[in-house]
C-alpha cells in the first residue's frame, strides 16, 4: 500500500498541470466528436484541425516531461499507459481517441491525492495554478473566440473577417496583444468579442512575463531554504538571550573581571619593567574591571 502511494506521488506532477492536461484531454476529446458533427462545416473542420494539432504538440511535450522525470520510465511507458499518450501525440487522427487514457491517468492520480489536498495546493502555489489558468483560457478563447468571431463577422456588411484562417489569424494577434490591424471586426457583439479576446491576452502575456522575471531573478529554492533556517535560528538563540539575559550578564562581568585579571599577570609576567610599575598596572586594570562591572549592573537595572 505505501510503496502504491509512493508510486502515485512520483507519477502526480504539479497539481495545476495536471489540472491543465487533464482539462486539455478532455477538451481534444470533445474536439474528435466535433469533427464528425460539423462534418460538412469546411471552416469548423479548420478551426478544430489547427486546435488538434496544437493538441499533439502539447501531450507530445507532457509525454517527453513525464517519461524523463519518471522514476521508473518503463513503468510510466507499459504500465502507465504511456505507450497510449506517445501513439495519441502523433498526427494520425485514428489514434487521437487513446488520449482518453491520458484522461483516466490525471482523474485517478487526482482522486489519490484528495479534493482537500488539490484545493491547499493550488492556493499555496499561485504562481503556478494562475499561470495554467491563463495558459487555458488562452487555449479555450483560441478555439471558441476563433469559431465565435467567424459566426459573428461571416456574412455582416464589409466584414474582413469571411475565412477560418482570418478569424485565427485575428484571434492569435488579438491575444497576443500584437494587434496589426489588417482584421478586425465590424459588428457590435464582434467588437465584445475582440474585447474579450484582448483582456485574456494582457493578463496572459502580463502573468506569463511576471513568471519569467521570478524564475530568472528570484531567489532560489536553496537560498530560500537557508534564508529560512537562518531566521529560525536567530529567533531561537534571540529567545534563549532573553531568558537568560541576567546569567549572561553575570557571566560576562565575571568574564571581563577575569580576562582583565588574566591579561594584568600576563602583562607583569611579560614587562621588564620594576615591581612599583607593575603594580599600578595591575591597579589600573582592576579598577577598570571595576567600572566595567558597574556599567553592566547599571545597564541591567535600567532593563
Amino acid at each position: 500500500m505505501a510503496r502504491t502511494k509512493r508510486a502515485r506521488h512520483s507519477e502526480l506532477k504539479n497539481t495545476a498541470y495536471e489540472i491543465f492536461i487533464g482539462i486539455l484531454s478532455l477538451l481534444s476529446i470533445a474536439n474528435l466528436v466535433l469533427v464528425y458533427v460539423f462534418a460538412g462545416d469546411g471552416a469548423m473542420q479548420l478551426v478544430l484541425s489547427v486546435m488538434n494539432a496544437l493538441f499533439s504538440v502539447i501531450f507530445l511535450i507532457d509525454f517527453v516531461y513525464r517519461i524523463t522525470t519518471s522514476d521508473t520510465p518503463w513503468k510510466y511507458f507499459f504500465r502507465g499507459f504511456g505507450w497510449a499518450d506517445l501513439l495519441a501525440s502523433l498526427p494520425f487522427p485514428q489514434l487521437k481517441i487513446l488520449r482518453v487514457f491520458r484522461l483516466l491517468r490525471v482523474f485517478r492520480l487526482l482522486r489519490a491525492l484528495g479534493f482537500r489536498k488539490i484545493v491547499s495546493t493550488l492556493v499555496h502555489d499561485r504562481a503556478n495554478s494562475t499561470l495554467m489558468t491563463l495558459l487555458l483560457l488562452g487555449i479555450l478563447v483560441l478555439q471558441f473566440g476563433s469559431i465565435s468571431i467567424l459566426a459573428v463577422e461571416e456574412h455582416a456588411d464589409g466584414a474582413n473577417i469571411t475565412s477560418a484562417s482570418d478569424a485565427l489569424w485575428y484571434t492569435v494577434v488579438t491575444i497576443s496583444t500584437v494587434g496589426y490591424g489588417d482584421q478586425y471586426p465590424v459588428t457590435n457583439v464582434g467588437r465584445v468579442l475582440g474585447v474579450l479576446i484582448i483582456i485574456v491576452g494582457v493578463g496572459i502575456f502580463g502573468t506569463f512575463t511576471g513568471y519569467l522575471a521570478n524564475l530568472f531573478l528570484g531567489p532560489s529554492k536553496d537560498d530560500s531554504s537557508d534564508a529560512e533556517a537562518s531566521a529560525v535560528t536567530a529567533d531561537a538563540t534571540a529567545d534563549t538571550d532573553a531568558q537568560n539575559t541576567p546569567d549572561t550578564a553575570k557571566a560576562a562581568s565575571a568574564g571581563v573581571a577575569g580576562g582583565a585579571a588574566s591579561g594584568a599577570v600576563a602583562a607583569g609576567a611579560t614587562a621588564k619593567d620594576d615591581a612599583a610599575t607593575r603594580d599600578d598596572r595591575l591597579r589600573s586594570l582592576l579598577a577598570q574591571s571595576e567600572r566595567m562591572q558597574a556599567e553592566i549592573r547599571e545597564l541591567l537595572a535600567e532593563r
